[in-house]
């Protein structure tokens, strides 16, 4: 720093995150306040819980998993009532239902005490995300978080599950990274894999744009860190907890079709193999397809693709492809889908599309056995429709990122004289290798 520069004061700094972090603790309130009818009694009904669209997992988990008695990974339970979460998660769990057996002792009491200490977990979790993903995004862009604070979207999905835990590691990761603290971004990175598998696709995203930058040795440096803090997390369940340990692998693996998946209108329609075919293959194939075009696409851009756009367009293939599509899925999306392309148009199309299929599956639920209300829910085709809105909307989305790579004066963060606000050492880097080079 020279004689003329002036450091601003850290309180000036953070001054204009204060709104956002407002803003999203009224997100938060507002995602409790969708689920109050639930939390008043209604999650002993399930016909009033589909139809007030307040169903979360936390609260039937609690006794569904044996949280209520035991540690979930060393429970005495059978193999398909093991916390079927990676380890981070599970502890998670567990020390929030060590509070709420020592603050109530009825059964019923602690359930619903381990759903409102986990809500405060999660509350806390968007707002650190939303921070993080301002910071990430930069002073000029800082306001795009608010996509991620307040969406209507992540508002009715917040609660549904402990998602929000790795949203925020995965923006802690983005934000180390891009402040080139490489040792750090791994340990978050390492984190986040072991609360939630999918980070695990942003190790693709970084591999892809140092193959381009020839900057291996922070991509190295990082991907050693997060190995290393996935190991700690992990080893010590791997040793004396391994059945409980590897549930979440053989779920993962076994699992079949579930809702939301392209796949499941494949199986109900009898479309040829593709509903037949083994779904496991099919989707990584599917995957494979995608990924290798995400990866040709990176290497043959005129101009290096921004790491959030990178990272956006794995994660959007991974959930076109995937066996399941759960609602909440949304909150892994969300905040790289607007530092891919902060464009409002898209996002509000997809946000529209994300709102329908929340209101359809619980409708649809109704009308499946064994309520089977067909009164209250609706059938097949109409759900359907909200499953491929949600495709066709990303799909757009993912379009209009190829497009921005592809030529980078219509992408709308590069007009603002930034190369890659997310990219760390990517950031102004020059090409080391491109599949141009190859044919010159």
């Amino acid at each position: 720093m020279t004689s003329t520069e002036v450091r601003v004061p850290l309180v000036a700094r953070t001054i204009p995150y204060l709104p956002l972090g407002l803003i999203a603790a009224l997100g938060a309130s507002l995602a409790y306040v969708v689920r109050l009818p639930c939390r008043t009694g209604g999650w002993n009904d399930q016909v009033s819980t589909y139809t007030n669209f307040c169903y979360t997992d936390i609260y039937p988990l609690y006794f569904d998993r044996a949280l209520s008695t035991e540690n979930p990974y060393f429970a005495h339970v059978p193999f398909d009532k093991q916390v079927e979460y990676p380890v981070v998660l599970g502890e998670v769990m567990q020390v929030i239902s060590w509070f709420a057996r020592w603050l109530e002792t009825d059964v019923g009491a602690q359930a619903v005490r381990f759903y409102d200490l986990t809500v405060i977990l999660l509350g806390v979790s968007l707002v650190a995300g939303v921070l993080l993903m301002a910071a990430v995004a930069g002073p000029t862009r800082c306001w795009d978080a608010l996509w991620y604070a307040i969406s209507p979207a992540v508002v009715l999905a917040a609660y549904i599950n402990w998602d929000l835990v790795a949203g925020a590691l995965s923006m802690g990761m983005l934000l180390a990274w891009a402040r080139r603290r490489q040792v750090l971004a791994g340990v978050l990175l390492g984190l986040a894999i072991a609360t939630k598998f999918y980070p695990l696709l942003f190790v693709g995203a970084l591999f892809l744009l140092t193959w381009r930058t020839g900057r291996w040795r922070p991509f190295l440096v990082t991907m050693g860190s997060a190995a290393g803090a996935w190991i700690v997390v992990n080893a010590p369940f791997m040793i004396f907890a391994w059945e409980g340990w590897r549930r979440f692998y053989v779920f993962s693996a076994d699992r079949g079709v579930d809702w939301g998946s392209v796949w499941l209108f494949f199986q109900n329609k009898g479309w040829g193999f593709l509903g037949q075919g083994d779904v496991s293959t099919l989707g990584m194939a599917a995957l494979a397809l995608l990924c290798l075009g995400i990866a040709v696409l990176t290497l043959a851009a005129p101009r290096r693709p921004r790491l959030a756009q990178i990272c956006f367009l794995a994660l959007a293939a991974f959930m076109m492809t995937n066996k399941v599509w759960s609602p909440q899925f949304v909150l892994w999306l969300v905040p790289f889908a607007v530092l891919a392309r902060p464009n409002w148009k898209p996002l509000v199309l997809w946000q529209l599309a994300e709102v329908w299929y929340f209101a359809a599956i619980w409708l649809y639920l109704l009308s499946q056995p064994p309520l089977s209300r067909d009164d209250l829910g609706i059938g097949d085709d109409t759900y359907f429709t909200a499953v491929w809105g949600r495709v066709i909307t990303i799909a757009i989305m993912m379009a209009f990122v190829v497009r921005d790579i592809l030529r980078p004066d219509k992408d709308v963060v590069r007009q603002a004289d930034v190369d890659d606000q997310t990219g760390g050492v990517f950031d102004d880097a020059r090409d080391r290798f491109t599949l141009a080079s190859i044919l010159r």
